[in-house]
């Protein structure tokens, strides 16, 4: 028996794939879609084990799911995939100029900053390149300029509006009251219903949500599937010219 031939193109495709693997695992690392992922994974291997060992009624019932097995896929990672292929399929092409980002982003942290000392809770979303649209139709139309006192009126607690998320696109304010999806990741108790809101959208989208905490005046920044938490004035200046820039 001779030796496999291993060409250099083999090399590459291989190394594509393992490519495809880790930046996939990456992207549902710490969401529910890695526990769907090793469910989906420990099938196919029971499936192989079937297959060997000529388990028929086994072999039969993996190969049965092995045909649905995309629509599968298709069904239960469609928040990952929307996110994954918007990202894919987009561009910055409606970046910010430098000057109208820095003022927004001035706003942004005088309003967390102002909200924080009044200990007066809110959560304010920016929306980035892929669209916020489902949850800007569940709440109140403002289209008003980006400004830290007309955010402050809306978080006040005798406002009708102060309840739920304001989302930002560009330098408008164009919805408060907006319902925003609950994480149902596992987190500390001392995680409130704002965080879990902000990070919930943080998982479906690219969205860059500002969160102080009615309790401690804490601010947290949710972006990515995470949630940095007690940032200060600075850091949180940083991470807003980071993730806007």
């Amino acid at each position: 028996m001779g030796f496999i031939k291993f060409r250099v193109i083999d090399g590459i495709d291989i190394a594509l794939v393992a490519l495809i693997i880790y930046y996939f695992l990456s992207f549902i690392k710490g969401t529910k879609a890695i526990q769907i992922t090793i469910g989906l994974v420990s099938v196919l291997v029971l499936g192989i084990f079937a297959e060997f060992f000529k388990l028929g009624a086994l072999s039969y019932i993996a190969k049965g799911f092995g045909a649905a097995w995309i629509i599968l896929f298709v069904v239960l990672f469609q928040p990952e995939l929307r996110n994954a292929f918007a990202r894919l399929g987009k561009t910055r092409v409606g970046k910010f100029f430098t000057k109208e980002r820095d003022v927004v982003i001035d706003e942004l942290v005088r309003v967390a900053i102002a909200l924080s000392e009044k200990r007066q809770g809110g959560i304010i979303t920016v929306e980035r390149d892929i669209s916020c649209k489902n949850y800007i139709e569940s709440g109140h139309k403002i289209e008003g300029k980006l400004s830290a006192e007309l955010i402050i009126s809306i978080f006040n607690p005798k406002s009708p509006l102060h309840d739920g998320a304001v989302i930002v696109k560009g330098d408008t304010i164009v919805a408060s009251s907006c319902i925003l999806p609950l994480s149902d990741r596992t987190l500390d108790s001392g995680i409130g219903t704002r965080h879990r809101a902000a990070l919930g959208l943080a998982e479906e989208t690219d969205a860059v949500s500002i969160v102080v905490s009615e309790e401690t005046g804490n601010i947290s920044l949710a972006i990515d599937r995470m949630l940095m938490r007690n940032l200060s004035k600075e850091r949180l200046e940083k991470e807003l010219k980071e993730k806007l820039g």
